[in-house]
């Protein structure tokens, strides 16, 4: 542990024994004497108060009790780059080798001293540091680069850093590590509580000219700030963000049109709407957003049987750990030209059916070119089961809808296609089903998903109401697209409401189109009021 305080200390990353801690003031603290550091703990449950001592207050913390003060010889500022690699790797110099004093060894009883041993050694250190290519310093108290251009001189051939878990409080600080490293591929710098840039500078670094794997899991970083560096990462493929409270997105702009993975687990995104924000990067092939709050997905530049420009060289989807509720998410991804594995486990929608089999066979049917689905491989076998299953279990529902086996009467209802938008194309494929299929179909917790609902226009007495049984995964523009067949009226004119028995003299504004009507809590028996 040091016991000296750097002059920067003010913002500085410390461990106290096994805890990380922030430094957040410098200073005294009366009555008492001498220099105290004030420091904010990453747990909180390490400190006393929130940085206010005898009605002062020196710092703020995020917790109330998140604060305390230490003595500045408490405090580990940490060490260089260089020294917690040559302690990892037993490459320091007091264990290069065992010897007595000076550089005399003792052989039985004679004592035989050799001369230039010093430098042999330091000579063997610069070899085996030179042949490091793949190196680890997680948890080595690394705070900041050293001497100007000794990494460089020692360690030429790094090309892979774990740098994750130490007490790195600046980008300056990894910038001034990697500046160093010429064939720089891979970094990992999570679980380091650091501070990012706030602006764009002028001119582009080309520090990270060659990086291609970059790991920023939890160290605080927002979307702007991301999209702050992202100009100094040209080359980068795979962007690992899990855990950052990112919450807004923007659109990436000239940046990160090279990536191919990108992590945002474990972030509460607001919705599935900000997905559309990143949905034009070129090349971007997986996309992991366990755990991030996401309620729906939906690609509106594509009806249904159409493929959408978002995404489009997306094969690999993991929403796992959601809130997804409603199969019409399941029947969006089937928009996605590219998409070929997808992990979805742990959402809502999938409480519908009890039996993980079917429930295992719907999405295969409803997403036609799914190749693995939660880790296991669709064979072909699987598919054409699980296509013929889906089109018979659902037929009644088809023919109940305006389904017909003579196809010049054949006109399945909106509502139906908006519930089952591939199975048309499944009856191309495997012909209408026969009657004899249909007998004894049992309905499933799926079939069941639709609201009736009354139709009212309360300034066009003249139009009378009408009953509808529409998906509540329906969203609102499609319900207005509904309307356009019903009364002639443009969608975009339209303006939608509800009223319910259980909201008495309350109308909802059904005010945004992206939204199912499940989201607005709308249930049986409630009235849509139309206005234009």
């Amino acid at each position: 542990m040091t016991a000296w305080m750097p002059s920067d200390a003010l913002g500085r990353r410390i461990l106290c024994g096994a805890e990380y801690a922030t430094v957040r003031y410098v200073g005294s603290v009366p009555p008492t004497a001498g220099v105290w550091l004030g420091v904010e703990w990453d747990d909180p449950q390490r400190g006393k108060h929130d940085g206010t001592y005898e009605g002062t207050q020196y710092f703020k913390c995020r917790h109330p009790k998140g604060g305390s003060f230490i003595r500045p010889n408490k405090a580990n500022f940490g060490v260089d780059f260089l020294t917690a690699l040559k302690g990892r790797y037993g490459l320091d110099d007091e264990q290069d080798i065992q010897r007595g004093a000076g550089n005399a060894f003792v052989f039985g009883k004679k004592t035989v001293e050799f001369v230039g041993l010093d430098s042999v050694a330091e000579q063997q250190r610069q070899v085996r540091l030179n042949q490091l290519v793949d190196i680890s310093v997680r948890e080595c108290a690394v705070s900041h680069a050293g001497q100007k251009e000794e990494i460089s001189r020692t360690c030429a051939n790094i090309r892979h850093i774990n740098l994750s878990k130490n007490l790195i409080s600046s980008w300056e600080t990894v910038t001034a590590i990697a500046s160093q490293v010429q064939n720089l591929e891979t970094l990992n710098i999570s679980e380091n509580k650091m501070k990012f840039p706030h602006t764009s500078t002028s001119s582009v670094s080309s520090v990270f000219s060659k990086l291609n794997v970059l790991a920023l899991n939890q160290t605080e970083i927002t979307w702007t700030e991301v999209l702050l560096c992202a100009p100094e990462w040209p080359a980068l493929e795979e962007l690992y963000l899990t855990s950052n409270n990112i919450t807004v997105m923007e659109r990436p702009d000239n940046v990160l049109q090279t990536l191919k993975v990108l992590d945002l687990s474990d972030n509460q995104l607001l919705d599935g709407n900000q997905l559309h924000l990143i949905a034009h990067l070129p090349r971007l092939e997986q996309l992991i957003l366990r755990n991030t709050g996401i309620s729906s997905i939906y690609f509106p530049d594509a009806g249904f049987g159409y493929k959408t420009k978002m995404f489009p060289s997306l094969r690999h989807l993991a929403v796992q750990d959601n809130k997804i509720s409603q199969w019409s998410s399941i029947n969006e991804l089937d928009k996605l030209p590219s998409l070929r594995s997808l992990q979805c486990h742990n959402n809502p929608f999938m409480d519908t059916e009890k039996n993980p089999e079917t429930l295992r066979q719907l999405i295969i049917a409803k997403i036609s070119q799914l190749e693995v689905l939660n880790k296991s491989e669709i064979l072909p076998a699987e598919r054409r089961g699980a296509e013929l299953d889906y089109r018979k279990i659902f037929g009644n529902d088809w023919l109940a809808a305006g389904g017909n086996w003579n196809p010049e009467e054949n006109k399945p209802s909106e509502e139906f296609l908006a519930a089952h938008p591939r199975y048309p194309l499944l009856c191309l494929k495997y012909g209408a089903p026969e009657e004899g299929e249909l007998k004894g179909q049992q309905p499933l917790t799926l079939k069941n998903q639709l609201l009736t609902l009354t139709i009212r226009c309360p300034e066009k007495p003249e139009r009378k109401p009408v009953e509808k049984k529409l998906p509540e995964s329906m969203t609102v523009q499609r319900v207005k697209g509904l309307l356009y067949r019903l009364l002639k009226i443009p969608s975009s004119e339209l303006k939608l409401s509800y009223k319910s028995s259980k909201l008495e003299g309350k109308e909802v504004a059904l005010d945004n189109d992206l939204k199912p009507l499940q989201f607005y809590s709308i249930e049986n028996g409630d009235c849509v009021l139309v206005r234009w």
